[in-house]
């Protein structure tokens, strides 16, 4: 690998093993094995590195599960059956990526003081619900209006992050794959059922 590979892969090492606030210049630089300065000539900040090894780590992440969804279709599956089994694997998979998930809550935290952190931030949350929208739907990423990108993939952006951050705090209580789905048939019924009101609606397109 080049230095930049090594850079991004120490940056993932290090906020697995010491979070985002506590991860220094010099900590990546030992865990990639290249000099400190090597990260502002790639990266230009430690803030640019973190994130762009977050969003790496996180993609990998997207792709493991959706093999693992993809193994769980049998025939004859629904789209329901298909959404349970995708909320099934993504409750799995968060023991395995804790520590990158508690980076992520340090690093909002972090945006909140730090401009940025908060512009990377922002940037990279924009390709992840695009992501998540191309993925629930089974089309390329590039085929995306953003109307659907904002509707599909930043509605289950923020069921990801919400039911992750319960998981994070008391895993027995947090909802499972069918609590999910169920509460979702549930809250769509409610919704079905309420008169609009004069500001209900999205954003104006």
């Amino acid at each position: 690998m080049g230095n930049r590979e090594d850079l991004l892969t120490g940056a993932v090492q290090c906020l697995k093993e010491k979070g985002w606030a506590r991860t220094t210049v010099r900590d990546i630089a030992a865990a990639a094995g290249v000099n400190h300065a090597a990260i502002g000539y790639h990266f230009g900040s430690r803030e640019a590195l973190l994130t762009a090894a977050f969003s790496q780590a996180m993609e990998e992440w997207g792709e493991e599960t959706g093999r693992a969804v993809a193994a769980s279709f049998g025939a004859g599956v629904t789209e329901q059956q298909r959404y349970e089994v995708m909320w099934r694997e993504l409750i799995a998979s968060f023991a395995g990526t804790r520590a990158l998930w508690l980076a992520t809550v340090e690093a909002f935290v972090e945006a909140e003081h730090n401009p940025e952190v908060r512009e990377l931030l922002a940037a990279a949350q924009r390709e992840g619900r695009r992501g998540l929208a191309a993925s629930l739907l089974g089309v390329p990423e590039e085929t995306l209006d953003e109307p659907t990108e904002r509707r599909i993939g930043a509605v289950q952006s923020a069921l990801l992050s919400g039911v992750c951050i319960q998981w994070l705090l008391d895993p027995e209580h947090a909802p499972s794959a069918g609590d999910v789905v169920a509460g979702l048939r549930a809250l769509a019924g409610h919704v079905a059922d309420t008169p609009a009101g004069p500001e209900s609606g999205s954003h104006s397109e």
